[in-house]
């Protein structure tokens, strides 16, 4: 009896103290709001704290949708341990952009062991009381606050004051530019030479620059060219310096330039060109004679003074067209020659001046009066053996 008795307490002690061991170790769970009254916005801190089996694994669920209650984020913090017991705790961050009481519902959260068995556990809900930010909902309509005023400091104020020194610094070189000259002060007044002399005093210089005493015919030459070519070009408007000599010598002929100064230019231009292109090296006294070809040539193309009863001296030119300009076509379809026609061959004197004339006066050239009625352009062959 005794026996049986034994038996019988050990078997109810086993069957009671079996379910206090289960209950011992299975999951457990926790949930923790920071605060239940936040403004439209603000963010709440909601944890989750689940006590299991070391060897059991905690499953969250892959989305939460929570009503009202908005989350924004959430952080799995690492695994701790509390004696015999593993404590998983997940952290969310919430947010409610609704005013009122909003809830936040349960939600399931699943604990599997390794033999295959699960416990299915759920947070506690929660009222969560959302709030307007305004201060003062009752309150009369305020003003509009006006726009906030820019604080000014040196990078603000530097350029416009560069800006300032600037334009102070260009209005004084501008007054000091346009400031007249004091009286008293020397001016210097440049008076603008006439071609033939710029001419004669450029083979002046040529010829004292002692180029053919050390032997540099060439450039000699080149220079002569470009000297007599800028005169023509200043005194007849003839593009000499792009052009070759046989345009050139067109172009003094399309002047009504005498032909006898034509053909000085012309062998003068031969000589030079020869020298420049052909490699031809003349004497010194051939170069020299050069020279004195140009100096002939100008002699023979430069305007003359006329010297009048009122002691008015006035350039008058010797060809077609005025001093500074190109004749003009109707100039030379009015003007003739001044040589003599047949006509005044056969029935009238010669209009050149006469051998009486030369003995008793030297030429003068042509008069005004002859100028602008008749271009003359240079002496004829009849005038040349009158005079």
């Amino acid at each position: 009896m005794r026996t049986l008795l034994a038996i019988t307490f050990s078997i109810t002690t086993v069957i009671a103290l079996v379910p206090v061991s289960a209950r011992a170790q299975a999951p457990q769970i926790r949930t923790e709001l920071d605060t239940a009254l936040v403004a439209v916005g603000d963010r709440m801190n909601f944890t989750v704290r689940v006590e299991h089996d070391p060897a059991a694994v905690v499953v969250w669920p892959d989305s939460l949708v929570l009503g009202s209650v908005e989350v924004l984020g959430a952080e799995l913090l690492p695994p701790a341990s509390e004696g015999e017991r593993a404590i998983t705790v997940a952290r969310f961050i919430l947010t409610a952009f609704e005013l009122g009481d909003l809830e936040i519902p349960s939600f399931d959260v699943e604990v599997q062991t390794p033999d295959g068995s699960s416990t299915v556990l759920s947070t506690n809900p929660y009222i969560v009381t959302v709030q307007s930010v305004g201060l003062d909902e009752g309150g009369d309509i305020r003003a509009i606050r006006g726009p906030l005023g820019i604080p000014i400091g040196l990078i603000y104020v530097l350029p416009w004051i560069l800006l300032g020194v600037l334009l102070c610094a260009l209005g004084y070189w501008l007054w000091v530019r346009r400031k007249p000259v004091e009286d008293g002060s020397p001016r210097s007044v440049v008076i603008p030479q006439l071609p033939h002399d710029e001419a004669y005093q450029a083979l002046d210089r040529l010829e004292a620059s002692g180029l053919l005493e050390r032997g540099e015919i060439k450039e000699y030459y080149i220079i002569a060219s470009e000297i007599i070519r800028t005169y023509i070009e200043g005194r007849f408007r003839v593009h000499a310096l792009e052009m070759t000599t046989g345009e050139v010598v067109e172009g003094l002929r399309a002047c009504v330039v005498p032909e006898d100064a034509v053909r000085t230019f012309e062998g003068f231009a031969r000589r030079c060109d020869l020298v420049k292109f052909a490699k031809l090296r003349p004497s010194p006294d051939v170069c020299r004679d050069t020279l004195v070809a140009a100096r002939a040539f100008v002699e023979q193309t430069q305007p003359r003074v006329v010297h009048t009863t009122e002691g008015i001296d006035h350039i008058e030119s010797d060809v077609d067209g005025d001093l500074m300009a190109d004749p003009t076509p109707a100039d030379t379809e009015r003007a003739p020659l001044s040589g003599p026609t047949p006509d005044d061959a056969e029935g009238s004197p010669l209009s050149g001046p006469t051998r009486a004339d030369a003995a008793g006066a030297p030429l003068s050239g042509p008069t005004t009066a002859e100028t602008e009625g008749a271009l003359v352009s240079g002496p004829t062959p009849v005038d040349s053996e009158a005079g």
